[in-house]
């Protein structure tokens, strides 16, 4: 791959590894993300989810800056509350 189509945050950088979050899951949620959310507190930030069934379909939340482009990660978690929801 030439390039990523998004750049990472110092921490976002730091929680993909910690958290073991393949690099390919983040791009599959920001390309094709199963639903996504406004941030509550930063209109400039957006949140995008999807099932990763190579994880026991956990729910990856991908949080990104949609203003700049490309978009800037923020964040990326497995989100937890998510469990069991469609």
């Amino acid at each position: 791959m030439a390039g990523t189509p998004y750049e990472l945050t110092a921490h976002a950088s730091v929680v993909i590894v910690e958290r073991g979050i393949d690099p390919e899951w983040i791009e599959h949620t920001l390309a094709e993300p199963d639903r996504t959310e406004s941030d509550r507190n930063d209109p400039a930030h957006t949140h995008a989810l999807r099932r990763i069934a190579a994880c026991d379909d956990r729910v990856l939340r991908v949080v990104y800056n949609a203003s700049v482009s490309p978009p800037k990660i923020v964040t990326a978690y497995f989100d937890q509350r998510q469990k069991g929801k469609p």
